[in-house]
């Protein structure tokens, strides 16, 4: 819970750095979110458990809050993001990542960050034994599925699949993407398989009850998120292509996700997206946790509110000095960087 907690702290402190805030409206912004954490988490303790699962932040009074506190532009941005996260489906994947080889799709290659599978398969197996191997590993993911979400992934057929480089906070592990066609090919699915691994939480607090670490992952995601994918589920290969055996979870690569263009808000706005995310992280440990525990814990002082702003200060300081460094590696030859285009 507390990780959580500092890790939402800091990110808003480095963000409000990054938009040029001064101290003042740093601290508001920082200190706004954990005390919004720490009340909603006050007003769950008191709820019942139907009212919790069922809390929700009014998204048209949320975004009333923003448009008060964003000039024109900075609304028209916003609105313009929103309708580009309604396009952010399959379809907008077909079109960008795959081409017609024969009359199907199938997926474009551009090395390293995309492979197809037909690259990367052993010389000495055929294109039907593996779509058998593929045929098998989708069956057992569509068994995760609750039973109407299976119905409609069952009307999807085996299309293409490739490797794919992830972001940041996966680099080391596997991700594949698998395109689905439905009826014909104006219907198309596209999965990320991403691999799953233990929780870094387990050396301090054990091992998961789940044995399947990406059963893990969807178990929390499903628990924790107001609403998760409808195609979120998990698998598990033997003998992958390395032979070892790997967990993995599987969700849409595309499904309309949007997050506010953190750059475009001035301090009063940041502050109100900062208590928003405050209140949904409330929410994920009030559903996930022990909500009473947590909040009699939190207290009804500042006391917890300021000393995750102090931390979250001390962690840009060593953000900032950390990115000096590397830019002082990188002057003189010791370290290769290329720029962000």
């Amino acid at each position: 819970m507390e990780w959580d907690v500092k890790r939402l702290a800091a990110s808003l402190e480095v963000a409000a750095r990054g938009n040029g805030f001064g101290g003042k409206d740093r601290r508001e912004i920082v200190t706004a979110a954990v005390t919004s954490y720490r009340q909603a988490m006050r007003d769950f303790a008191k709820m019942t458990n139907l009212e919790v699962w069922y809390a929700h932040q009014d998204l048209d009074q949320l975004k009333a809050q923003f448009d008060a506190q964003m000039k024109a532009r900075q609304r028209k941005m916003v609105d313009k993001g929103m309708a580009k996260a309604r396009t952010r489906d399959s379809m907008q994947e077909v079109a960008k990542l795959t081409r017609p080889v024969d009359g199907r799709p199938r997926i474009i290659a551009d090395p390293p960050l995309i492979v197809p599978i037909t690259d990367l398969l052993p010389r000495q197996m055929d294109q039907e034994t593996f779509a058998a191997q593929i045929q098998d590993l989708l069956g057992k993911y569509r068994r995760t599925l609750e039973t109407d979400r299976r119905f409609l992934l069952e009307q999807y057929e085996y299309a293409d699949m490739a490797r794919k480089v992830v972001g940041v906070g996966s680099v080391g592990t596997r991700c594949w993407i698998v395109l689905m066609l439905g009826r014909d090919d104006s219907d198309p699915l596209f999965l990320q398989v991403k691999e799953a691994e233990a929780s870094v939480l387990s050396r301090f607090v054990g091992a998961s009850k789940y044995t399947n670490m990406g059963q893990r992952v969807v178990a929390g995601q499903r628990l924790m998120q107001a609403s998760s994918d409808i195609f979120l589920g998990w698998q598990r290969t033997e003998a992958g292509l390395d032979g070892k055996q790997r967990d993995f979870y599987v969700r849409q690569l595309r499904d309309w996700k949007y997050s506010i263009d953190i750059e475009a808000l001035i301090p009063n706005g940041m502050r109100i997206y900062g208590q928003a995310c405050g209140w949904a992280l409330a929410r994920a440990h009030a559903r996930s946790g022990d909500r009473i525990a947590i909040a009699a814990y939190l207290g009804g002082s500042d006391v917890f509110d300021k000393a995750i702003t102090q931390f979250a200060a001390a962690y840009a300081d060593q953000n900032e000095r950390d990115h000096k460094s590397l830019v002082d590696a990188v002057a003189p030859g010791r370290l290769t960087a290329e720029p962000d285009l």
